[in-house]
């Protein structure tokens, strides 16, 4: 088999995988679309009819036709790396190992590395494209309206639907869905694997978010109160009177690229442990 072909063979048998990637993403943006554009207004007008109306409610449901679906976009942003690690681990890698199509491969040819890098690049480009269009697209839907928001920046989807850590967890998905496909060598023992270790990757960094850049410390003989924006971590009172620990908003970018390095690194490790995996076992 040619070079040129491997591409070619890689579309073919994952194209279904790959039209579905594209559905969501192009069904999220424009979602978000239809929510900027017509239900924000709508919205917005609600609330301006009941802001001189005690006991409104209309307007208060009115803004959750706006705010509730935009936060289940930006859920589904969030956790989108998990539907990779689960088509890395069984559809990309782990049938083609348990079924012996790659072994078939690499009788024709092929060496090991190179069907490999076939096999990942295709899906690395569209995992990048992909979430890098949601990223775009919920940021700017996210900030649009804030006036008809009540989430914040630091809840954990809204923290990574945000930036690149988007793109950083896809692409680290498809990292370790691809070792453990190799490692596991059969289709529900590695997707399962790659859904688990990505699940708990996820809730490990987020337990540690907070820590991962200098917090702010506030003092005063009095009580005080911080800005909406600010990311509360700790308050109280002591011998030197109140005090809260917070990340401010403008903390947002470091705390965010930080995570996005540490996700980047795994990303590499399991990539490299993949390699090393399969030309062990196939030396």
């Amino acid at each position: 088999m040619s070079a040129p072909a491997l591409p070619r063979v890689v579309l073919r048998l994952h194209r279904p995988a790959l039209l579905v990637w594209a559905a969501f993403v192009a069904g999220l943006i424009g979602w978000l679309v239809w929510l900027n554009e017509i239900t924000a207004e709508s919205a917005s007008r609600a609330e301006a009819a009941c802001r001189h109306v005690q006991d409104c409610a209309h307007g208060f449901f009115a803004g959750l036709d706006y705010s509730e679906p935009t936060g289940w976009i930006g859920t589904a942003v969030c956790y989108s790396f998990l539907a990779v690690a689960v088509f890395a681990g069984g559809a990309l890698i782990g049938r083609e190992l348990e079924s012996g199509t790659a072994l078939l491969a690499w009788t024709q040819g092929v060496s090991p590395t190179r069907w490999l890098t076939a096999k990942l690049a295709l899906p690395a480009l569209a995992v990048t494209a992909g979430a890098a269009a949601l990223v775009l697209a919920f940021r700017r839907g996210w900030a649009a309206h804030r006036d008809l928001m009540s989430d914040h920046w630091s809840a954990a989807d809204v923290f990574v639907a945000r930036g690149p850590l988007t793109v950083a967890y896809g692409l680290c998905a498809l990292a370790v869905g691809t070792l453990a496909a190799l490692l596991l060598r059969r289709t529900l023992a590695a997707l399962g694997a790659a859904f688990g270790a990505m699940w708990l990757l996820h809730v490990l960094l987020e337990r540690l978010r907070e820590d991962l850049w200098p917090t702010v410390t506030r003092t005063s003989p009095r009580r005080f109160g911080l800005p909406d924006s600010a990311w509360q971590l700790r308050q109280g009172r002591n011998a030197d009177g109140f005090y809260a620990v917070y990340h401010p908003e403008s903390h947002f970018w470091p705390l965010h690229l930080v995570e996005t390095g540490i996700v980047l690194a795994v990303t590499a490790a399991a990539t490299t442990a993949a390699y090393t995996v399969l030309r062990r076992r196939t030396a």
